[in-house]
């Protein structure tokens, strides 16, 4: 009988141990609704002349607890200043007239853990009848990052480019070892995004990409830097 109860307490010990190794619960990315992506939005709700308030919509996602919406303006990169709630739509005043981007991150409470949606961009919606493209979002080399060039010393520039008004026509991509790059060294068509820029060892580069529509409208990236190996 003492046998019996020594065996049972100790897998009663192991049970109970082995249940706190379990993971922590980990949110899942939540799928945007609204404003669609690349797109121009027009159900603002005008409060001043520079300003009309935005509501955004999104999907539920399992085990999550809240929500933040992160909202930036791409003409200047300045980020609203985020907005919590536990509810899958939020509405916040933003400029007439410009461009953002906007994604959500699902946090879920007990772990601390977070998942963050996909990036969306679109215009909200001002007085003019065209609209210049989207700022190229610059994909690689990522900002601050150590790169290995190809044995022809040549390093591989890679970014996305969207238009509301599905007029884009061009990109210029400038690329100096100066901050900020002033040599223009390529114009692309509008589906070509990347160029093949020639480097050299252990120096830092500094790059943007220029989109322009049929228009003559212009948008500028904004600069990224890396340094090859």
């Amino acid at each position: 009988m003492k046998r019996f109860l020594i065996g049972f307490c100790t897998l009663v010990l192991l049970w109970s141990c082995g249940s706190n190794d379990d993971p922590p619960p980990s949110p899942e990315g939540a799928n945007l609704i609204f404003p669609l992506e690349s797109s121009e939005c027009t159900t603002g709700v005008s409060v001043s002349e520079t300003l009309s308030q935005v509501t955004f919509e999104w999907s539920a996602s399992a085990k999550t607890d809240s929500y933040r919406l992160i909202v930036v303006n791409l003409t200047t990169n300045i980020q609203q200043q985020p907005l919590n709630t536990a509810a899958t739509t939020a509405s916040i005043s933003i400029e007439k007239g410009t461009p953002y981007s906007w994604s959500v991150t699902s946090v879920n409470s007990s772990s601390g853990l977070t998942a963050t949606s996909d990036t969306w961009l679109f215009y909200n919606a001002g007085s003019q009848t065209t609209y210049a493209p989207f700022p190229a979002q610059l994909v690689r080399p990522a900002s601050g990052a150590t790169v290995q060039k190809s044995l022809a010393n040549e390093v591989v520039l890679q970014w996305m480019g969207a238009d509301v008004d599905n007029d884009l026509n061009s990109f210029e991509v400038f690329f100096s070892d100066q901050n900020p790059p002033t040599t223009s060294v390529g114009t692309t068509n509008a589906t070509t995004m990347e160029y093949t820029a020639t480097v050299s060892s252990n120096t830092i580069y500094y790059w943007k990409v220029v989109s322009t529509d049929s228009e003559g409208n212009t948008s500028d990236s904004g600069v990224f830097e890396f340094k090859v190996f």
